[in-house]
């Protein structure tokens, strides 16, 4: 922490951004001695905190095990963020038309602190798809829907998101280039289609929506799982309805 904010810090309110943040990243429950060992403090520091938590529903304790899990209501709140809870409520009906008519599964993704969030998950009816977590973080110097965000950001955010990226700190002075360059193309076409990083073989495909260095941008995208039970289409196919139902969001949205 820098000395100003060490200046205004309020330590139980810490505690529990610490103990939210903590168990965001658990599958599992976890009891009080289990919270305090993941966050390297005394059991008995963060008691009272527990409990205020648990008194405003942002925790839930099992009766019989006494272990903590979080509720819904960080994800409610979550979900009333505009201009995101705007865009998940227009996406999301064009989405789901989109994964019925191809037959895959397809996601929303936007940025959210220098990584690739999904925001949006459209199932589709095919008894294997793939599952896209709404609030998943992926890198997004790596990820299809990834590089059209970071492509299609303003250059200040742009290099704001590389200079936070380990992977990109590693990259020699030319490989970095390379990558700039890579961007360029992404950006005047409004999409991208590259080897899939979630499925072995396949190659993802996502469009922009929203303008180009827009103040809210996403990329639409699906990843092509192959089965017995799913329809098959021309790549080409593919690409051309998700780019019609990105344009189609995009102009549903209208300024935002």
């Amino acid at each position: 922490m820098t000395t100003a904010s060490n200046k205004y810090a309020v330590p139980a309110l810490d505690k529990g951004l610490d103990i939210l943040e903590y168990l965001v990243t658990q599958e599992m429950p976890k009891s009080q001695t289990e919270i305090a060992q993941g966050l390297g403090r005394n059991p008995n520091d963060i008691y009272r905190v527990l409990v205020g938590l648990e008194a405003r529903g942002y925790l839930v304790r099992d009766e019989l095990s006494g272990r903590y899990r979080l509720s819904l209501k960080l994800y409610n709140l979550s979900r009333s963020i505009s201009p995101i809870d705007q865009m998940r409520q227009c996406a999301l009906p064009y989405m789901e038309d989109l994964a019925v008519n191809i037959g895959q599964s397809c996601y929303l993704a936007m940025l959210y602190q220098s990584q690739t969030m999904i925001i949006v998950h459209a199932r589709g009816h095919s008894p294997i798809s793939l599952n896209m977590s709404e609030g998943s973080l992926f890198p997004t110097m790596t990820t299809t829907a990834g590089k059209v965000l970071l492509a299609n950001s303003n250059p200040a955010v742009r290099d704001m998101i590389l200079e936070r990226d380990a992977d990109y700190a590693k990259l020699s002075k030319n490989k970095r280039t390379a990558l700039i360059n890579e961007l360029e193309p992404i950006k005047q076409n409004g999409y991208l289609a590259a080897p899939s990083p979630f499925i072995e073989g396949a190659t993802d495909f996502a469009a922009l929506i929203g303008r180009p260095e827009g103040k809210v941008i996403a990329a639409l995208a699906i990843s092509p799982l192959k089965s017995h039970w799913s329809t098959a289409i021309a790549q080409e196919e593919l690409h051309t309805r998700v780019v019609t139902t990105a344009n189609k969001i995009a102009q549903q949205l209208g300024d935002l």
